[in-house]
C-alpha cells in the first residue's frame, strides 16, 4: 500500500473532520487569473451541503459570479505527525435568496459564535442584510491524516 493510500481519509472521516470547527481557506480566481485566497468560517445548508456567507460585494463573490471554480482547504495539526486536511475541488454557486442566506448564516453563527436560537434571528437578519451565500458543489476530494502513520515517516 502506498503512503498516499495510508493517509487518505475515508468518506466518513472526511465528513467527521469537516463537521469539526475549523477555518476554511477559500480560493477563487481573480480577473487577472491569480488566485484570491481568504480564510472563512463555513457551515452547512439545512438541505445539506457546505457553504459560507460573505458580503455580496466582496471580491470572492465578484470572482465567483464571473467564474464558479473554487478550491477550499480545511486543515489542522501543528506537527507533521498530527497533520490532517481536506482539499475540496469545487464549483461555488452564489445564492442571493434571503432565506438561504440566513440559513447558512445561522449555521455559521451556531458553529462559531452560537448557540443559534430564535432570539438571535433579528441580529442574524441585520448581519445578513448585505450578504450573499455560497453553496459549495464538491467535484473532487483530496484528504490526508498523518496520524494514520503512527509516528513513522
Amino acid at each position: 500500500m502506498s503512503r498516499r493510500d495510508q493517509i487518505r481519509m475515508t468518506e466518513a472521516e472526511v465528513d467527521a473532520f469537516l463537521a469539526e470547527r475549523h477555518t476554511m481557506d477559500v480560493a477563487t480566481i481573480g480577473a487577472d487569473g491569480r488566485p484570491h485566497l481568504v480564510a472563512m468560517w463555513y457551515g452547512f445548508f439545512a438541505g445539506g451541503g457546505l457553504g459560507f456567507w460573505t458580503y455580496g460585494r466582496s471580491q470572492k463573490i465578484v470572482n465567483l459570479r464571473r467564474d464558479p471554480r473554487l478550491t477550499c482547504l480545511v486543515e489542522s495539526g501543528d506537527t507533521y505527525e498530527e497533520l490532517r486536511g481536506v482539499e475540496l475541488v469545487c464549483n461555488g454557486t452564489v445564492v442571493d435568496d434571503r432565506d438561504e442566506v440566513l440559513d447558512i448564516g445561522a449555521s455559521v453563527f451556531d458553529r462559531y459564535t452560537g448557540p443559534y436560537t430564535p432570539e438571535v434571528r433579528p441580529l442574524l437578519e441585520q448581519m445578513g442584510a448585505k450578504r450573499a451565500a455560497v453553496r459549495i458543489e464538491v467535484l473532487d476530494v483530496v484528504s490526508w491524516d498523518h496520524r494514520k502513520l503512527g509516528g513513522t515517516y
